[in-house]
C-alpha cells in the first residue's frame, strides 16, 4: 500500500540540540499548538464511534482498546479511569497492550510485531458481538494491532482505530477510521509527542461522551465516582451541598449511607 507516512517525516525544525532551553520549550509549544486543530478535523468520525457504543453500552457491551508502546499505555490509561471517575465496573472499559501488563513499564521486544497475539488476548476476554474494538497505532502499521482488528471485524465485532497516518494499513482494516494528522514530529518520528497527545483527546472525547450519554453525569458533576479518598468524598458531599440545598453535615452522611451522589440523591428525593 502506497501511503505518505506522516508520522515519519521530518521535523520542521533541525539543530536541536542547538537550541538554547526556550527555545526548545516554545518550539515544542508551538507544536502542541497544532493537535487541538487536527483533533476538530475528526470529531464526525468520534460522533459515530461514540453513537454506536452507547447503543452497545445500554445492552451491556464493553469498550476494549488494543495498541503497542505508548499508543498501548494511553489506551490502558483511559481504561483504569473509567470505574473511579464514573463508578463503571473494571471490565466494562478495557486496555491491552502489547507483550501484556509488564509492558505498561517496559518495552517487550517484537510484542508488537506478532500480528496474532490481539486475538488471542482479546478472546481470554470472551470478547462479543455486542463489544466495541478500537485499535490505537500512530503508525497505522502495527501488527498485533491490524491483526486484532481484522480478526475482530470477522467475528462481526465493531471495530474502530486511532491514528495518526491517513491511508494506513489500519484505516483501511477498522470501520471506523479516526486519523488524525497532526504532521511531523518535533523529534522525527516521536509519536510519544503529538501524535500520543492528539490520541489522548481523542480517548478523552470517546469514553468522557460515552459515560455522560448513558447518564454517569448529571449537569456537570460525575454523580457515580468511587469514593474512593476524602477529597473525592468531600467533592461528593459539595455536590450534594449544591444539588439538595442541604447542610454539609447532612450531605456528608447521606453520601455515606448511599455510597455514591446518584444513590443519595435518589434517596433524598423520595425521602
Amino acid at each position: 500500500m502506497n501511503y505518505k507516512k506522516i508520522t515519519e517525516t521530518a521535523s520542521n525544525y533541525d539543530n536541536l540540540e542547538q537550541m538554547d532551553t526556550q527555545s526548545l520549550l516554545e518550539n515544542i509549544n508551538r507544536e502542541d499548538q497544532k493537535v487541538a486543530a487536527a483533533v476538530h478535523l475528526v470529531i464526525p468520525a468520534i460522533i459515530k464511534l461514540v453513537d454506536e457504543l452507547a447503543l452497545r453500552f445500554e445492552k451491556g457491551g464493553r469498550l476494549f482498546y488494543i495498541g503497542a508502546g505508548t499508543s498501548g499505555r494511553l489506551g490502558i490509561l483511559d481504561a483504569s479511569e473509567i470505574p473511579p471517575t464514573f463508578g463503571m465496573p473494571h471490565e466494562r472499559v478495557v486496555g491491552i497492550i502489547a507483550g501484556g501488563d509488564i509492558a505498561i513499564r517496559k518495552a517487550v521486544e517484537n510484542a508488537e510485531d506478532n500480528a496474532e497475539q490481539a486475538w488471542l488476548d482479546l478472546k481470554e476476554h470472551e470478547i462479543t458481538k455486542d463489544d466495541v474494538l478500537v485499535g490505537i497505532a500512530a503508525s497505522g502499521t502495527t501488527p498485533y494491532v491490524i491483526g486484532g482488528i481484522y480478526e475482530a471485524r470477522a467475528n462481526g465485532i465493531l471495530t474502530a482505530c486511532i491514528t495518526n497516518n491517513p491511508g494506513s494499513p489500519l484505516v483501511e482494516a477498522a470501520e471506523i477510521p479516526i486519523a488524525v494528522n497532526v504532521g511531523p514530529e518535533f523529534v522525527t518520528g516521536s509519536t510519544r509527542m503529538k501524535s500520543g497527545t492528539s490520541q489522548k483527546l481523542v480517548l478523552n472525547m470517546i469514553s468522557t461522551a460515552l459515560m455522560i450519554k448513558i447518564g454517569r453525569v448529571r449537569g456537570n458533576k460525575m454523580v457515580n465516582m468511587q469514593l474512593s479518598n476524602d477529597k473525592l468524598v468531600d467533592r461528593g458531599t459539595r455536590y450534594l451541598v449544591e444539588a439538595l440545598a442541604i447542610s454539609y453535615e447532612e450531605a456528608e452522611k447521606l453520601l455515606k449511607i448511599h455510597g455514591s451522589v446518584h444513590d443519595a440523591t435518589e434517596a433524598y428525593k423520595v425521602k
